[in-house]
């Protein structure tokens, strides 16, 4: 009963509210223009797939199945984790000070320490001030590790970087000043094939530790995946930004 209510209660908020009206758009320009119909209808259609869980976990998914971690981290030859950015809020309050990580860097973050702790390597976190209202990924990452224990010189910090092009360009300048040889990547799951494409660009082979996954990887039918999702419409959006962003490096190594 209560998937049941969800499913329906799906049907009147956006994006399926949204749905029953291009539904209802499509059969009045029946009326008008079967061409016009036609066309409404397809786009509705794949708006609605694009709004399930059903399509966005296969898509997500796929993408997220791209690397795994290493079965033993501790023998790769490891010599540092690169802990990724990917969104902070300058002004909000934390425990230990202002300036919070947003939900994925803090989940990378805890996959971060949790290697550091087991390998005692060095963490270089990489992520700079990339909006005037947003917070400096790095610096903010930096207090969070230190209220965890982290050894103040076990911290290295790259903050210049806005994206993960200049992750990887920012970072390895530090790895080669410091004679790094084998980084740890740590990202989430569906960012690692272009931040791996992005250090290979420089340079650098570097061992993918993904996190901050979002889907089951073997997913298993429900009716319940058929309703539409703004959560399942916003994961099917990153991975196509994925795949464009990583076409785009790719082709023109930026």
């Amino acid at each position: 009963m209560v998937y049941m209510l969800k499913f329906c209660a799906s049907w009147v908020l956006p994006p399926g509210l949204f749905i029953i009206l291009l539904i209802i758009l499509t059969v009045y320009l029946t009326k008008i223009s079967t061409r016009a119909a036609v066309f409404v209808g397809i786009g509705t259609l794949i708006f609605y797939l694009l709004c399930t869980g059903l399509v966005a976990e296969r898509l997500m998914g796929h993408l997220e199945k791209a690397y795994s971690p290493p079965e033993k981290i501790e023998e790769t030859g490891a010599d540092v984790i690169i802990l990724l950015g990917g969104g902070a809020i300058r002004d909000v309050k934390d425990v230990d000070g202002v300036g919070v990580l947003c939900a994925s860097p803090a989940s990378r973050l805890l996959t971060a320490v949790r290697l550091q702790k087991n390998l005692d390597l060095p963490i270089l976190l990489s992520g700079g001030h990339v909006y005037s209202d947003s917070g400096s990924e790095a610096l903010i990452s930096s207090r969070v590790l230190k209220s965890l224990n982290v050894p103040e010189e076990k911290i290295l910090l790259e903050t210049k970087s806005v994206n993960t092009t200049q992750n990887a360009i920012f970072s390895t300048e530090i790895l080669r000043e410091k004679n790094f040889k084998r980084p740890i990547v740590v990202t989430s799951a569906f960012h690692m094939k272009r931040a791996v494409l992005n250090f290979s660009q420089q340079g650098f082979e570097v061992i993918p530790y993904p996190t901050d996954y979002t889907v089951s990887h073997h997913p298993q039918f429900r009716y319940t995946k058929l309703r539409p999702q703004a959560e399942a419409l916003l994961l099917n959006v990153t991975v196509m930004q994925e795949v464009l962003r990583t076409a785009v490096t790719e082709i023109f190594n930026i």
